[in-house]
């Protein structure tokens, strides 16, 4: 039973803590509230973006936006909070790759359209996810399960769980739904080269780089490669927009955008 000598002290404190909050948000000549010392902004808002791909309008993404085709899908299973994120990655295998979908996870709303796809015999989903826990061993399985996949005729997809290392066990662990699919764990000794959040090791690849590997080792390695100069045109562009630098000479990723648009 807790102490409530501590209880009372607690809510004393609290009392405490309410009535100096009072004494800032308020005129103590008047009592009135005090207006704002400054307007609020979101960190970023006040720049320009462009309509289209969302980067800041100096560095605009569309000129190297390039298509690609691919023998095995990729779904992203979306925390709600990338979805604001204009850093997030996912959104760029959906520019490369048509076939791909975008499911936003709620908890106890799953998705109709992603419960509707798993039913349906010709696709085989992988959730892609470290082999770091005994409860799912007898689940997982190498990329020679997609291989022999592709040769039966149907079509293998890649579930990504996109956002936070924090979100994406949660979603792997509260979708009931994803219990009973196969999980291959990505192995790869590529670093990341995401500029634009600070990861917890060079070994945590972001989304894009995890699709890029997925496709490369599957097989899909033209999809792979426009996949990856893509990311890299993101990763410099949006990098470049934030030290408020126009890039003026063309990487060699861009220029391969480039001719693959112009056919």
């Amino acid at each position: 039973m807790p102490d409530q000598t501590c209880q009372a002290d607690h809510c004393d404190s609290r009392a405490g803590f309410s009535h100096a909050a009072a004494r800032l948000s308020h005129d103590p000549a008047t009592g009135h509230p005090r207006p704002p010392r400054r307007e609020f902004k979101a960190r970023g808002s006040f720049v320009e973006r462009c309509p289209g791909c969302n980067l800041p309008a100096l560095n605009c993404l569309c000129p190297y936006q390039a298509r690609a085709e691919s023998e095995a899908r990729v779904w992203l299973i979306t925390h709600p909070l990338e979805h604001l994120k204009p850093t997030n990655t996912g959104r760029l295998i959906r520019d490369v790759l048509p076939g791909t979908e975008v499911f936003t996870w709620y908890r106890t709303v799953p998705d109709a359209r992603l419960l509707e796809l798993l039913e349906d015999p010709d696709l085989v989903p992988f959730v892609i996810f470290p082999d770091d826990q005994p409860d799912y061993a007898d689940r997982v399985v190498d990329i020679q399960a997609v291989s022999e996949v592709k040769v039966s005729g149907r079509t293998p997809v890649f579930i990504l769980l996109d956002g936070t290392w924090r979100q994406a066990r949660r979603i792997f662990r509260k979708s009931p739904y994803l219990d009973a699919l196969p999980v291959l764990p990505l192995s790869t000794t590529r670093q990341t080269r995401y500029q634009l959040r600070k990861p917890a090791s060079r070994a945590h690849l972001c989304t894009a780089e995890v699709a890029v590997e997925l496709l490369r080792q599957s097989g899909d390695v033209d999809a792979a490669q426009v996949l990856d100069d893509y990311f890299d045109t993101f990763n410099v562009s949006y990098a470049a927009s934030r030290r408020y630098e126009k890039i003026e000479v063309s990487t060699p990723a861009m220029l391969r955008l480039v001719a693959r648009r112009t056919g």
